[in-house]
């Protein structure tokens, strides 16, 4: 297919994406030969500007921060999903000219989990409470019957998470961090932490854990991660959910369905490896 379209990442900083590693990839296996994908420097002030001078070479944007939010109030269109969290990382330009925004994150965080094995759990806890967290919760609303526990640092972040469970039907239970090590008795546990927010932890992981999912790809394994799959615990990581969101976000952009997931993990996988090089 020789239609030239374009598509790319946007966000500050921007410069560490790996998303047009795997864009790219899946555009080589599927045969997309005049598709390009790059990377923007783009903020919060600089997005309207940026989106209005798109010609209709475009098929998409990936969105990172911090700009999940701000892009919201520019869209024609956003899905349920990307609603219930009010966060968009996706974004498809239509034959007419509208924008739709969606979150692939949501989804991509319940591919990754399935494909190791985790289609139910009986509770779940989060650590941390960022960003990704609200998404995190999204996911576990169609994964874990039961509570979700989630330990923060501050009363705001308490408050952010009681209002992400009530708007998102999850019974969510606030905890401490400086209890965060509870966390493990959990059958699922998902970090969502910065690099090394997690590392006081790990003397605390118990001899037979259940799951961990570390949102972090780089650098891989996080300390977490690695004691957690030496006692035997079942590690999903940041790469599995960056995969699973980029391949619903090329099926979006590119209509073609499946995205070459094996192709794109393998990509960057060696990304990765000649970063650390």
């Amino acid at each position: 297919m020789s239609t030239v379209k374009r598509a790319a990442v946007v966000g500050s900083p921007i410069s560490h994406s790996l998303s047009p590693v795997l864009h790219r990839a899946a555009y080589a296996e599927l045969g997309l030969t005049g598709w390009t994908y790059e990377r923007f420097e783009v903020d919060e002030a600089g997005l309207p500007g940026f989106l209005g001078k798109l010609d209709a070479s475009w098929a998409g944007l990936s969105l990172t921060m911090p700009l999940k939010r701000a892009v919201l109030p520019l869209l024609d269109e956003i899905s349920a999903t990307a609603r219930s969290v009010e966060a968009v990382n996706t974004v498809v330009f239509t034959d007419d000219g509208r924008r739709v925004g969606d979150n692939t994150d949501i989804p991509g965080i319940i591919a990754a989990l399935h494909e190791r094995g985790v289609e139910k759990v009986e509770s779940a806890a989060i650590l941390g409470a960022g960003a990704t967290a609200s998404s995190a919760l999204a996911a576990l609303a169609g994964v874990c019957s039961g509570p979700v526990t989630v330990f923060v640092r501050s009363e705001a972040r308490a408050r952010e998470m009681r209002g992400w469970g009530e708007r998102l039907g999850v019974a969510v239970r606030i905890a401490d961090w400086a209890e965060a090590d509870r966390a493990f008795e959990a059958p699922l546990v998902i970090a969502t932490t910065p690099a090394g927010g997690t590392d006081a932890l790990v003397p605390r992981v118990p001899e037979r854990p259940g799951t961990l999912f570390d949102v972090l790809y780089a650098p891989w394994p996080t300390s977490l991660a690695a004691a957690w799959g030496k006692n035997g615990g079942g590690v999903v990581g940041g790469l599995d959910l960056l995969v699973h969101q980029a391949a619903l976000q090329v099926e979006q952009m590119t209509g073609r369905a499946p995205a070459p997931l094996e192709a794109m993990r393998a990509a960057g996988e060696r990304a990765l490896q000649e970063a650390e090089a």
